[in-house]
């Protein structure tokens, strides 16, 4: 019988050198087919603005649309570890990070994901000492889109890059359990997971963070927009849903995916 994935089995795996495998969910259907595949988290993203609600980028979600989702991906799953994104503005300080933390908690998330550095190490602090366990994320955070001008690669100039290190170590000083690093280039992904002891999981960030995440409808194909460099059709080598996930995973335990023509430099 399988057992329930914790922050700490996540931890065991990057000190093992197991590779976590991710992916984005939705609804109970899904996180049940991924839950039976054995994938070690399920990320119940802000990316359902775009890939479900047809919005140009994450910013028009709410909190009250994430609480939904949640809800509905717990529905679906026994033992995947379940994080909840925290919305645009939904942690601008730290009392309403309380409360909308407390709403993604209470539908179901098993921790709570927040894009940015350095400066929200007090909020992350307050949460975790408050119960609620914080997977940060740092690169391309497309919340901050309209200040990055568009959806570009983080992190290739070496002042930016060594920002980034310094923030990594403070987010985990803070209390962060996880790290989600987004559209950096693989030299930086690397250096990153050096510093760190806690598990970063990487999309867009090279093979030598501790796991991967993709948005679903990558992985399957079905994204209605384009398929983004650092993502990979599983459901095309398959043609079965699955399969694909299956396959998905063992490719990133066995270090095959992502490949050279999935990363930046």
């Amino acid at each position: 019988m399988a057992k329930k994935i914790t922050t700490s089995t996540l931890l065991k795996m990057k000190q093992q050198g197991e590779k976590i495998s991710t992916i984005t969910a939705y609804d109970a259907s899904f996180a049940k087919l991924f839950d039976q595949a054995g994938i070690h988290a399920i990320l119940i993203g802000d990316s359902l603005g775009m890939v479900l609600q047809g919005q140009d980028d994450t910013l028009p979600v709410t909190i009250d649309d994430m609480a939904y989702h949640t809800r509905s991906v717990r529905a679906g799953v026994e033992n995947t570890l379940i994080i909840g994104d925290m919305p645009f503005m939904t942690y601008a300080t730290t009392e309403m990070a309380y409360v909308n933390a407390t709403k993604l908690m209470q539908a179901g998330a098993s921790m709570v994901k927040m894009e940015g550095g350095s400066w929200l190490t007090e909020t992350i602090k307050a949460l975790v000492e408050r119960g609620i366990p914080v997977c940060g994320h740092l690169g391309l955070t497309p919340q901050s889109v309209n200040v990055f001008g568009g959806f570009k690669v983080q992190g290739r100039e070496a002042c930016q890059a060594q920002t980034m290190i310094e923030e990594a170590k403070a987010l985990e000083a803070a209390g962060v359990q996880l790290l989600v690093l987004e559209c950096i280039p693989a030299d930086l992904g690397a250096a990153i997971t050096d510093a760190v002891t806690i598990p970063t999981i990487g999309i867009g960030a090279g093979k030598d963070t501790d796991g991967q995440i993709l948005v679903m409808h990558d992985a399957l194909g079905i994204s209605c927009s384009y398929m983004p460099k650092f993502s990979r059709n599983f459901l095309q080598d398959t043609g079965d849903i699955k399969k694909a996930v299956e396959l998905y995973i063992s490719e990133v335990s066995a270090g095959n995916f992502p490949g050279e023509e999935h990363i930046f430099k």
